[in-house]
């Protein structure tokens, strides 16, 4: 099962999850403040950050130099559009989507 982790609001954690169990898809989607980077996102198949603080990508990058990190959109960010953006995590995975 993979681990999604996020650095933004739970809203965006209900929508990916929605979209993820329509999907079928098997993960656990979970929401932490930057600063739990270290603690909570080195074990992460990948963290995806919220466009508002897309500027500490490359700090949680260093915390967490095996996990893929990325900056959500902005448009799917503030659309709420949770499928969009596991579609995203999914590809951040090297998963094909």
């Amino acid at each position: 099962m993979k681990k999604i982790v996020l650095m933004c609001s739970n809203g965006m954690v209900a929508k990916m999850r929605e979209a993820a169990a329509k999907a079928g898809y098997e993960c656990t989607i979970n929401a932490y403040s930057l600063a739990a980077a270290k603690e909570v996102g080195t074990d992460a198949d990948c963290i995806l950050i919220g466009p508002q603080v897309k500027h500490k990508l490359p700090q949680v990058q260093k915390d967490c130099p095996d996990v893929p990190v990325a900056a959500i959109e902005m448009k799917d960010y503030g659309m709420m559009n949770g499928a969009a953006v596991l579609k995203a995590a999914r590809k951040l995975m090297g998963e094909e989507v």
